[in-house]
């Protein structure tokens, strides 16, 4: 695949954050990265059966999915949209910078103003609890091979230059996004399904490596035999 801009250069995908409506999976935003970023570090913690339990034969068992968190640093250049004529959001950044952008970035980690409105005449009229609005679905996308389902914990913008209008043209986000897993969404939720793909293109891809014998690591035999 070439790009139609320069064809001579082959279109690298790009990372996102895809954002779905919860009840029927239809696609409400994506929010595509403008560079890759360099890095990606993710920190798996296990759920193991703790040492308190007791028993010595549930030491190598494991209660759920470990406790995965994604962080990113995602660049952000408005100048360099603008040098794109197909860029789709080439005329909302000549207008307002990366102001659009990082505005939705910021409706990941708060309500919209109709649900607080809705929270808050709920409140008035006397409801007795009021159920929190459930946000969309955001689902982290890095390759066909790593789709899953994410909260964002932790975004901090850096932005780091400006036009005459004091709109960011340039900034950095850093981004941590902690994995949903079937013990946070169930297996019935739509979220549940997409971690259940992620894990078996994790079982697919670890079949594909092919162990290695024990003597190249210095044993001739299976570790703790004679």
């Amino acid at each position: 695949m070439t790009s139609s801009f320069l064809p001579d250069t082959p279109v690298v995908p790009r990372g996102a954050l895809v954002l779905l409506a919860p009840a029927t999976g239809a696609v409400l935003r994506v929010i595509a990265l403008q560079y890759n970023p360099d890095t990606v570090t993710r920190t798996l913690q296990p759920q193991g059966v703790g040492a308190e339990a007791g028993e010595r034969s549930e030491a190598l068992r494991l209660r759920g999915p470990a406790h995965e968190t994604v962080k990113v640093d995602v660049e952000l250049d408005a100048t360099a949209q603008l040098e794109d004529p197909a860029d789709p959001d080439a005329e909302a950044v000549a207008r307002y910078g990366l102001l659009p952008v990082l505005a939705a970035l910021d409706l990941l980690v708060n309500p919209t103003a109709p649900a607080l409105l809705a929270q808050d005449a709920a409140a008035r009229a006397g409801a007795f609890e009021i159920a929190p609005t459930e946000a969309p679905l955001t689902v982290f996308v890095w390759s066909r091979d790593r789709v899953v389902p994410v909260r964002l914990t932790e975004f901090t913008v850096t932005e780091e230059a400006f036009d005459s209008n004091l709109r960011p043209i340039r900034a950095k986000v850093s981004l941590g996004l902690r994995v949903l897993t079937v013990d946070d969404l169930g297996f019935a939720h739509r979220g549940g399904a997409l971690y259940l793909g992620y894990q078996r293109r994790r079982e697919q891809l670890a079949a594909l490596h092919r162990s290695s014998r024990l003597g190249t690591i210095g044993l001739g035999t299976a570790p703790g035999g004679s």
